[in-house]
């Protein structure tokens, strides 16, 4: 008998299945993996959380009392780490004016000069003027500032010697409470209008839309200055600054609707919400369901960008008059003081309210951006 040798069997190729090192990702971590990447939008997103934080807790950071007078215009104090022999030294300290015993051979006038010998040492946390924490809490430590409590002006004073850094630090507070107010009620009202109109469109939609186009229509810096001029001067300061978010409100939330409007449009068209109508869900289950979740991203990066319009708007306004009054501080109120060419030229200090400005609207602007980019994809 021949024997025959079976042959080996082939061998068996096992498949390795390689699992995926990332998990389900949501929408959220999928925008913010992509905004991780732009970092104009990172730090955007920072001086964002910086401008916020600053706001909340603006007596804690201004390093004086706002309201507390000293030399009128005077300049600001330069930090040294130097003493007045000119040696190196670790705690920084500032060195204040004072009037020398020499007189000027033309005015007569005591010659101002440094006063070397009475410097004022600088600190963190430590002790000034006090102040309600959230305006709950009594304290009166301060971030950074003297440690003896002397006043110290890193950005000068203004016409009354009242500090200009301490008082763009607690502006800032009604500053973005305005944009912020204005931009929620803008927000709310643009993207439900929007939202109705792009839905149900029909004679609904045409005869709502010719309203929006009206409220466009209006020239609106006469409009915010006629409106804003209604209100009397005697009014109470709560007043006046609830009648000026209610003018920005009622003027600023035409355009929200006619972008969620676009949106809507293009939804109301795909498959999913057509079945959904199929199936008979209702209106409003449709709407909260399928469209509003699907324009949020795009009313998001527009609340970023609408912010800072509404800062420059605000600033315009109270420089002229018309938004902000005493006792409230905002930074538009503080640019009143620079309405003459002499002041500018003399004083460029009281200028130093713009660069919170530009700060604000270079952050809100940069996030709106990095926000722009991170959504398109997804």
């Amino acid at each position: 008998m021949l024997a025959f040798d079976s042959a080996p069997p082939p061998p068996t190729t096992e498949l390795s299945i390689t699992k995926p090192s990332r998990g389900h990702e949501s929408y959220i971590a999928l925008v913010w993996r992509r905004l991780r990447r732009s970092w104009t939008g990172m730090a955007g997103l920072v001086l964002v959380v910086l401008l916020l934080l600053m706001a909340i807790f603006a007596d804690f950071f201004a390093p004086m009392d706002p309201k507390a007078t000293d030399v009128g215009f005077a300049p600001p104090q330069v930090m040294s780490f130097h003493d007045k022999d000119g040696n190196f030294v670790f705690q920084p300290r500032v060195y204040a004016l004072s009037d020398s015993e020499e007189l000027d051979p033309v005015t007569f006038q005591p010659i101002v000069g440094i006063d070397y010998d009475n410097p004022r040492l600088l600190g963190f946390f430590v002790k000034g003027a006090e102040y309600r924490l959230l305006g709950l809490i009594p304290a009166n430590r301060h971030f950074f500032g003297s440690t003896d409590g002397q006043p110290v002006h890193f950005l000068g004073t203004d016409k009354f010697g009242r500090d200009v850094l301490s008082r763009a630090i607690i502006g800032s507070r009604i500053s973005l409470m305005i944009a912020l107010t204005v931009v929620a009620i803008v927000t709310v009202i643009g993207t439900t209008v929007g939202m109705v109109s792009g839905y149900f469109g029909g004679t609904f939609d045409v005869w709502l839309q010719r309203f929006v186009e009206l409220v466009l229509a209006f020239p609106q810096l006469p409009l915010y200055l006629a409106l804003t001029s209604l209100i009397p001067v005697t009014a109470p300061t709560n007043v006046f600054l609830a009648f000026v978010i209610a003018v920005m409100s009622a003027l600023g939330w035409a355009q929200m609707s006619r972008e969620v409007r676009g949106k809507t449009l293009a939804l109301a068209r795909i498959d999913y919400v057509r079945a959904a109508m199929a199936v008979g869900a209702t209106d409003t289950r449709i709407i909260m369901q399928h469209i509003f979740p699907n324009v949020m991203s795009h009313v998001i990066v527009a609340v970023t960008l609408h912010i800072p319009s509404v800062v420059l708007l605000e600033s315009f306004l109270g420089f002229l008059g018309f938004a902000v009054k005493p006792p409230l501080i905002s930074w538009g109120l503080m640019l009143q003081d620079t309405a003459t060419y002499s002041v500018i030229g003399s004083y460029p200090w009281i200028l130093s309210p713009v660069g919170f400005v530009l700060v604000t609207v270079f952050a809100f602007n940069a996030l709106g951006d990095g926000l722009r980019d991170a959504v398109d994809p997804y």
